[in-house]
């Protein structure tokens, strides 16, 4: 059956229909790529139930907050926007216009029922786990139930939720995300992931596989395999033996319209053979690569359950090195853990030179509820957080800027995306993740080009046809 006909199938009067009219959700994403395909999965599981998508809230009859807790203060954000929330609800039932309003992702796992007690405007909390259960979960709420779903469940939710239909998929562009894996098992002293998203789990290579064929003939030209720890993702292939990441991006490769392939966030202990040798077998394997290692300093490492040393990350880019030349690499770090010394933050610093990435995230330090790092000793000040992260970032900005500016004059490929801002250009997407800008004779969305690199701007390339 095509995706498009799953209309066909839909019932006459759908529970989210009202007097004849569609009732309309709004979906505000906090956070990580994760929650980006999380929201979409969630558009598309409410869509089967009458649901259509908006994208003003004074419109939506339903609200969610896909939230991340990954960020400092993330659950105070939250509650500031539910805050807000409340007073719009009150208005629209002065009004005589019901409007449910949930919180989906992160938080909601970490938090649960605290949300409905510190929220009244809240009708239903759903964990990451749990959103096959959405459209039950949203009809009970408009029954007039408070409604929390963050149990940890053996059903695999990929299964049972809705595929998107392809003209949904049109609708979001020529690029997509594709979830792989979920949850993480390394447990790291400073993140909450373990206990927001649970353990790891990988989808199979059948349902992975299904899924970017339905993405590539909808359109999509590019696939970014997501995971927490997404290069630990492992699935029985067709011949029945355990594949790993590598194994399964030479499988994608093959899928004909697929012609660029991405994946992240990844782990530096789980770069195995395998995975290398795709960075260098497969062309449609775009040469960038992002592979967090948090710090530079052994001892602060150790104190981060990274289970690997900063002579270990360099040996290992090396290797990614030789086998793809061409590869640009990103991170992230975290400046400010407890117990770095001035020596420590030296050692990160000596990492990023030595390393010479082409982008990387950095952060502050700040204590998670319930990981090992919150209970350390040895807090750092946030003064001195803050001029370290200063810093550092100032080392990665440079580093950022002369990446681009080695880019000009050569002759990349670039994946056409988008109309520009201004009138007479288009936005294409460089290997490198960069928004290249050129003129819109150049091609049409959707398609990859040759384009020559004449300027750079401040986080975008500048191009002419080659």
């Amino acid at each position: 059956m095509e995706l498009d006909d799953i209309s066909e199938i839909m019932p006459a009067a759908s529970a989210a229909a009202v007097n004849g009219a569609a009732k309309k959700v709004f979906i505000k994403t906090y956070g990580c790529q994760m929650n980006v395909y999380d929201s979409q999965r969630m558009n598309d599981a409410l869509a089967a139930d009458g649901y259509a998508a908006t994208e003003t809230i004074d419109d939506a009859d339903l609200v969610l907050l896909n939230t991340c807790h990954i960020r400092e203060k993330a659950a105070e954000k939250v509650y500031s926007e539910l805050g807000r929330l409340r007073q719009m609800k009150a208005e629209r039932a002065e009004a005589g216009r019901e409007m449910i309003v949930g919180v989906t992702g992160c938080v909601a796992q970490a938090e649960g029922r605290e949300i409905l007690r510190r929220a009244a405007a809240v009708d239903l909390v759903v964990g990451p786990q749990t959103y096959h259960r959405l459209p039950d979960v949203v009809r009970r709420a408009r029954g007039g139930q408070k409604v929390v779903e963050t149990e940890y469940s053996l059903e695999d939710k990929f299964e049972h939720l809705p595929q998107p239909r392809k003209s949904e998929v049109a609708k979001r562009g020529v690029t997509a995300f594709l979830t792989v894996q979920e949850g993480c098992d390394k447990f790291c002293t400073f993140c909450v992931v373990p206990y927001t998203r649970g353990s790891e789990v990988s989808r199979s290579v059948a349902q992975i596989v299904a899924e970017a064929e339905r993405l590539a003939e909808a359109g999509v030209r590019e696939v970014t395999l997501l995971g927490q720890n997404v290069n630990a993702w492992h699935g029985e292939g067709s011949d029945g033996k355990e594949w790993g990441l590598g194994r399964l991006l030479y499988r994608l490769a093959e899928i004909p319209g697929i012609a660029r392939l991405r994946y992240t966030t990844s782990h530096p202990r789980d770069m195995d053979d395998e995975l290398i040798a795709a960075h260098r077998d497969l062309r449609a394997l775009m040469p960038y690569l992002h592979l967090p290692v948090q710090s530079g300093s052994d001892r602060i490492l150790k104190a981060m359950n990274r289970r690997h040393t900063a002579a270990d990350y360099l040996k290992l880019i090396e290797r990614i090195r030789t086998a793809r030349p061409d590869i640009a690499m990103s991170g992230d770090f975290i400046v400010g853990f407890p117990g770095e010394t001035d020596a420590d933050f030296e050692a990160t610093m000596e990492i990023v030179r030595a390393t010479n990435y082409a982008s990387a995230y950095t952060f502050k330090y700040s204590p998670r509820p319930g990981t090992p790092g919150a209970d350390m000793d040895g807090h750092v000040d946030e003064k001195v957080k803050d001029a370290r992260l200063q810093r550092l970032q100032a080392l990665i900005t440079q580093q950022q800027h002369a990446f681009a500016d080695s880019l000009v004059g050569q002759t990349i490929s670039t994946l056409i995306e988008k109309p520009g801002r201004e009138p007479g250009q288009i936005v294409g997407r460089s290997p490198w993740l960069q928004p290249v800008i050129v003129d819109e004779k150049a091609g049409e969305i959707g398609d990859i080009i040759n384009v020559r690199i004449t300027k750079t701007g401040t986080n975008s390339l500048f191009a002419e046809t080659a």
